[in-house]
């Protein structure tokens, strides 16, 4: 189902800017968009990894030991490169800066970016003031209902301010980088941001 975008331009957000980004449609619906088949998460063994950049030793949480780290609820609007918004998603799940206070305190080196892994090989970059936005988080639940395999369940990271290929499927692990790189998309095309209000799609608009 689609909106009048017309009448969705005129909202406004806090800061002045249109809420519905430009190039963009608004629907109710939540497309299903992924790059090869859905894969199968099995949780038996399944492991949260943090490794990378500064890091003393890498860290890991069990499913169980993950979820127990914070509970977060935040209802934001969600924007896909591929033109489609759909606004006041709810999301719930583990707040991003439950998971930075453990990793922080065992730092050497400062962090510029991460890339976020998944179980199906697929990462993209985030600079680590967009990863460290407030509401950002892993998502268990999307609307009151638990994740389905095709929207990323069991966990996806959900970034609410960039294009919904910076929040990835099937999360299950951070990389800290000194620097910013290119994950899948990026390498393949895409902008290494991704700001749906200034419409950075592709890379050669870098």
């Amino acid at each position: 189902m689609l909106v009048d975008s017309t009448m969705a331009k005129r909202e406004l957000l806090e800061d002045g800017r249109a809420r519905l980004p430009p190039g963009q449609f608004l629907t109710k619906r939540f497309p299903v968009l992924t790059y090869g088949s859905t894969p199968k998460v099995e949780l038996g063994g399944w492991t949260f990894n943090v490794s990378g950049h500064g890091l003393k030793e890498p860290m890991e949480w069990s499913m169980d030991e993950f979820l127990a780290l914070g509970e977060h609820e935040t209802t934001r609007d969600f924007h896909c490169v591929t033109t489609w918004s759909r606004y006041d998603n709810t999301w719930a799940g583990v707040p991003i800066g439950s998971i930075w206070s453990l990793i922080e305190p065992h730092l050497t080196d400062e962090v510029g970016a991460v890339m976020l892994h998944c179980t199906c090989g697929y990462t993209t970059n985030l600079l680590i003031e967009d990863f460290l936005k407030e509401d950002n988080l892993f998502a268990t639940h999307h609307d009151g209902k638990p994740l389905t395999p095709d929207h990323g369940g069991p966990l996806r990271f959900v970034c609410h301010h960039l294009y919904a290929w910076k929040s990835p499927k099937w999360v299950n692990g951070i990389e800290l980088l000194s620097n910013d790189a290119r994950g899948f998309w990026e390498r393949n095309g895409y902008h290494k941001r991704g700001d749906p209000w200034a419409e950075e799609r592709y890379a050669y608009q870098e």
